[in-house]
């Protein structure tokens, strides 16, 4: 039989559950708003949320503060990637990063638009730390094993990566959500474009993923 402190202990969960849940709501509606609104209001998102503007409030008291959480949202999807992302061969899990983070950043368009504005500059390069360690990890790897070209560093390599990503996203930030086929068609480009700059020529580009169809599968 549940004691009195049991109940009471239940009793409590439901308001920081019901509160958590809230919250992620507003984040899921705020990604998928401002991917087509980017100036949208607080009272816009809290409506898609099915949230009063009170509740909205109450998590996120300004509109900064709700930005700051969807790039923190979408920063966790892409260290995840970057961390569950691994092979052998530097050349290939470099190519998986790129198509996988192509394709999530497809998907969660707020946060790859606002990783571009320069306003959020310094809290998406803290939100993405992580992934930023994997990047530099990979090009040390591979220009210790002879994989990428030996004429630049791997921490020049590993910026000239992450600029070529920030590009080719800033081409695309305008477009509306792409279809399923355009991703695909996009992320081989994208792969190649990182490639190229780590030193593969193209021939080698299109043996790679011929080898290992996984990358854009």
């Amino acid at each position: 039989m549940p004691t009195p402190s049991s109940v009471r202990n239940v009793v409590r969960r439901g308001p920081r559950s019901d509160a958590t849940a809230n919250r992620e709501a507003l984040i899921q509606a705020a990604q998928s708003v401002l991917a087509q609104q980017p100036n949208a209001s607080l009272v816009t998102i809290a409506q898609a949320a099915g949230l009063s503007r009170r509740a909205l409030y109450g998590h996120f008291p300004e509109r900064e503060a709700l930005i700051r959480a969807v790039v923190e949202s979408g920063a966790r999807k892409f260290n995840d990637i970057a961390e569950s992302t691994n092979h052998a061969d530097p050349r290939v899990a470099l190519a998986l990063l790129a198509a996988r983070l192509w394709r999530e950043a497809s998907a969660v368009r707020a946060s790859a638009n606002i990783a571009l504005d320069d306003a959020h500059v310094a809290d998406t390069a803290r939100a993405l730390a992580p992934l930023r360690q994997r990047l530099r990890a990979l090009t040390e790897t591979g220009v210790a094993d002879g994989s990428f070209r030996q004429d630049l560093s791997p921490a020049v390599l590993a910026y000239l990566v992450e600029e070529a990503a920030r590009t080719t996203l800033r081409g695309r930030s305008s477009d509306s959500a792409l279809p399923p086929s355009e991703i695909a068609n996009a992320a081989d480009t994208v792969v190649r474009v990182v490639l190229s700059i780590v030193g593969l020529g193209w021939q080698e580009q299109v043996a790679l993923i011929e080898a290992h169809p996984e990358v854009l599968a």
